[in-house]
């Protein structure tokens, strides 16, 4: 029970989160905005979030992850509120910042949770349906965004999405009970002195980080340049919203099966399997000029990107020392967020300086040799 309140929590908050950014990108390019300027608020989705993350971790292992949700619902309700009142660029850009600074505390917060609820036999599973919750979430939060847009337009689309937050707000109100983490973790987080090089220097650990990254820039290319694109070639909002919703229901129809996977398969088969199918839909893209071909190849970027999330967190708990699961948390999210600042930053700068082509394709071939190694951490069995 305690698991399914947490993870109905997570999507409407997620819901909120996810339909903001495609909602911020739209009205920024009718606002007038280019493509880089789009980037820059892109990144600062992420910014504050990778300076911050580690901190958030150690946070919510010193203090345990009630709080801390509370404070990351309040902050992202405020922030999505600003642009209603304020329908401008200045208010994007800061909506932006607490947007995404709010949602990375509760990221952190519900990732301790959930953990905190398994044993390493079931933890893996407990992963696996907070993600297939996210990716209900990254369905109707996009397409609820696209939607509204076309039906009400932009400002009062943000209003429509910060109902969700507040929603999030009153059941977490009436069933605070759910984000309990170990008093027993919270108190070694107290009295240890943790280093991050500590995380960092332990290999099992450092290629979790790594393939983290990988697996984020597929994620936020995605965000980030189909919307762009998708306008580029003449598509309305709700088709853009569409889109969106039709990668994150295929990597919910993925996540259904990942329990049957994961007696199956080893975890780094299952990444490797992602990243190379992310490769091979990204070098796609350039050539999708209509909405079939684009929705096609969103449903194959969100099987392969699907399948590995669980996978990845419950390597990254598996390995983290007792008590210290908060902090690295906060050193994956702090990688997702440094590519979530700088990929959106040079992705518009490239976009605008040779179209969106080259962007699709210098991805491809990064996550193809992500694929690669990890595909021989699978022969090896590591």
């Amino acid at each position: 029970m305690r698991l399914a309140l947490v993870i109905a929590i997570s999507i409407l908050a997620h819901a909120a989160f996810n339909g903001s950014r495609v909602t911020v990108s739209l009205f920024a390019l009718q606002l007038g905005a280019t493509p880089f300027t789009v980037g820059v608020l892109m990144s600062l989705y992420a910014l504050l979030p990778m300076l911050a993350a580690v901190h958030a971790g150690r946070l919510v292992d010193r203090i345990g992850p009630r709080r801390p949700a509370l404070w990351s619902m309040l902050v992202v309700l405020t922030g999505g509120l600003l642009p209603f009142a304020w329908p401008a660029m200045p208010a994007l850009y800061i909506a932006s910042v607490m947007i995404g600074s709010g949602f990375m505390l509760m990221h952190v917060a519900v990732n301790n949770a959930v953990g905190a609820l398994g044993t390493s036999e079931n933890r893996t599973a407990n992963f696996s349906w907070m993600a297939l919750g996210f990716s209900i979430s990254g369905f109707f939060g996009p397409m609820v965004a696209g939607f509204a847009i076309d039906g009400v337009g932009h400002r009062w689309t943000f209003l429509i999405l910060a109902c969700f937050t507040l929603a999030a707000l009153i059941l977490f109100a009436r069933k605070r009970h759910a984000f309990h983490g170990r008093p027993a973790a919270r108190a070694q987080a107290e009295t240890a002195k943790p280093r991050v090089m500590d995380l960092l220097g332990d290999r099992r650990m450092r290629a979790v980080f790594v393939a983290s990254g990988l697996l984020s820039m597929g994620w936020d290319l995605f965000t980030f340049v189909i919307p762009i694109y998708c306008s580029k070639i003449g598509l309305s909002a709700s088709s853009i919203g569409v889109i969106m919703g039709a990668f994150a229901l295929a990597t919910f129809a993925v996540r259904l099966v990942m329990p049957m996977l994961a007696r199956r398969l080893r975890e780094w088969q299952v990444i490797s399997a992602s990243l190379l199918i992310a490769a091979v839909a990204y070098a796609l893209f350039p050539f999708s000029h209509s909405m079939a071909p684009m929705l096609a190849l969103s449903c194959l970027l969100g099987l392969g990107l699907g399948c590995a999330q669980p996978m990845v967190m419950g390597l990254l708990y598996a390995a983290s020392p007792p008590g210290r699961q908060g902090e690295a948390v906060g050193i994956r999210t702090t990688v997702l967020n440094t590519s979530s600042t700088l990929l959106p930053l040079f992705s518009g700068a490239v976009g605008a300086a040779l179209g969106m082509g080259p962007v699709f394709w210098i991805i491809a071939a990064l996550m193809g040799s992500g694929g690669y190694v990890a595909a021989r951490k699978a022969r090896r069995g590591a």
